[in-house]
């Protein structure tokens, strides 16, 4: 049984000059995806100034997006199986673009909202359909970790540009011109993709289930919502109950799939240990990853006092490094096994959460906070553009959109983790220690604030006599340092149980692609 399927991977077909020119045309709309995550940020003041929402409103405008695109990924990567992936991305970008312009002209809080919903749900046909074109347009291996990297690099160019162009049309235009970014883009990408993207999809799909769909959606919704709420409100009934409804759902949604001629989602994909173990490795690193991007920045401006644009200016060097790193990676595959690749770029992250973990609040912090951002994008580089590859390609090429909807949904489930967890061991950590230590003669108002978060305490010293303001400033700052070490700690004790994970199961199937059967339609139109 060997022989046939050695000889498939051997003779398996090489991407000609059209792939590759097809892959700069899915770089644009995951361009544009990362661009979407970022450049709403910079435009918050300035929507806030005109369209005054509340403070909850403001939270929908900003979260609506995700939750949806976090919803929405497993369905659309299954639909793009079943009509066919480039179809989808078009209509995805084409609906991308429409709401964009829907967004920057929104003249109330519930027309954004509802642009934003379906900004989100376009969004979400993006990734997979992209990446499981990518499956299907390079069958080699050698050739589609090539096309990985350099489509995870896309979004780490994405998320660089965001901020950069977004401040240019703020500093000249209204808030909404920063959704206009995404229009030109668009229409480039529905003027050349019928013509530079071949058509693939299931030929043997059944009809889609949309009680299956509509239990995927609310199961990812739940959990992924509940999570968030936990990290930004703290403990409390509602979104611990809106997780378990999701767990609920969720095991709905398995017993329909055991039941069902052609189930939504392929079960015994799990049972390919590189693919679980691969998702499980994803998941643990986006949850280090993301959990401590927010924590870093405050670190950057909070602690060692950087203005915004210097804190940007010091980052700048990591999303330099991701890029590299994830274009190197398939050179360095032509000396080390994949397997001995991804434990390598797990150990070296979680080094860099070693050297991370060093800070003392002292002079020396700003090099310890590059320096690991550094290692830490060299090793995610090497592990997303990895882990990615073993997902996709243990998914047979009819799945491959399935494969990348639930590649992408790890992500999104690894973020909101990461940011509820650690965020709430900040929580837990700062608040006792602040609380002992706080100078006798402070008012009552500012220990509230102090108590609060590190901003609360800042921005409370800055109102009270230099001596007092000076003591208050210090004792917050030496508590927010204690429960930043613990968290670099805990990211590298994760990121060591991953490395022990990928050495043993991923060396099982060293070799991503486990069958190159092409049971697929490839249409050229």
């Amino acid at each position: 049984m060997s022989a046939p399927l050695d000889n498939a991977v051997a003779t398996a077909p090489r991407a000609t000059r059209r792939e590759w020119i097809g892959l700069a045309v899915l770089a644009l709309p995951c361009l544009l995806y990362a661009m979407d995550l970022t450049v709403l940020n910079l435009a918050v003041p300035h929507l806030s100034a005109d369209l005054k929402p509340s403070s909850t409103e403001l939270l929908w405008i900003i979260d609506i997006y995700g939750f949806v695109v976090a919803g929405a990924l497993i369905p659309m990567g299954v639909y793009g199986d079943r009509i066919g992936r480039r179809k989808l991305l078009l209509i995805g970008a084409a609906c991308f673009g429409l709401a964009s312009i829907l967004a920057a002209f929104a003249g109330s809080v519930a027309e954004l909202i509802a642009a934003r919903a379906v900004l989100g749900l376009a969004a979400a046909t993006l990734a997979p359909s992209t990446l499981s074109l990518i499956r299907n347009m390079f069958l080699d291996d050698k050739q589609r970790t090539i096309a990985i990297g350099i489509w995870i690099s896309s979004f780490s160019a994405g998320g660089a540009l965001g901020p950069v162009l977004g401040g240019v049309l703020l500093e000249y235009f209204w808030w909404g011109s920063v959704f206009l970014l995404n229009v030109p883009i668009m229409l480039l990408l529905l003027a050349v993709g019928p013509f530079l993207l071949s058509e693939y999809r299931d030929p043997q799909a059944g009809r889609p289930d949309l009680v299956s769909a509509a239990l995927s959606l609310g199961t990812t919704l739940s959990i992924i919502y509940g999570i968030k709420r936990l990290a930004e409100s703290g403990f409390s009934w509602q979104p611990v109950a809106t997780i378990l409804a999701g767990i609920v759902i969720g095991w709905i949604f398995l017993r329909r799939q055991k039941h069902l001629e052609t189930p939504f989602i392929d079960l015994a994909l799990f049972r390919r240990a590189t693919f679980s173990a691969a998702l499980g490795i994803n998941i643990i690193s986006v949850f280090a990853a993301f959990g401590t991007f927010l924590f870093v920045a405050q670190y950057l401006q909070l602690v060692i006092g950087l203005s915004p644009l210097e804190a940007g200016l010091w980052s700048a060097p990591s999303g330099v490094t991701f890029i590299i790193g994830s274009n190197l990676t398939p050179l360095i595959l032509r000396y080390v096994s994949r397997a001995n690749v991804i434990t390598g770029g797990l150990a070296l992250t979680a080094a860099s959460f070693l050297v991370m973990a060093q800070v003392d609040g002292g002079a020396q912090d700003l090099g310890h906070v590059v320096a690991s951002y550094v290692l830490m994008s060299l090793g995610l580089a090497v592990i997303f553009t990895l882990t990615t590859d073993f997902v996709i390609g243990a998914a047979p090429p009819e799945r491959a959109g399935l494969a990348a909807g639930m590649a992408e949904t790890s992500s999104e489930f690894g973020g909101a983790l990461g940011i509820a967890i650690l965020g709430s061991v900040v929580t837990a950590i700062y608040r006792p220690l602040i609380s002992g230590s706080l100078p006798a003669d402070l008012p009552e108002a500012a220990a509230l604030a102090a108590r609060d978060t590190l901003g609360g305490a800042l921005g409370a010293a800055a109102e009270l006599p230099a001596a007092l303001g000076d003591s208050l400033v210090s004792a917050s700052r030496a508590a927010y340092v204690d429960a930043f070490q613990v968290i670099a700690l805990i990211c590298a004790v994760a990121l060591a149980i991953a490395a022990v994970i990928a050495a043993w199961l991923l060396r099982r199937g060293d070799t991503p692609t486990e069958t190159l059967t092409p049971s697929f339609d490839g249409e050229t139109s």
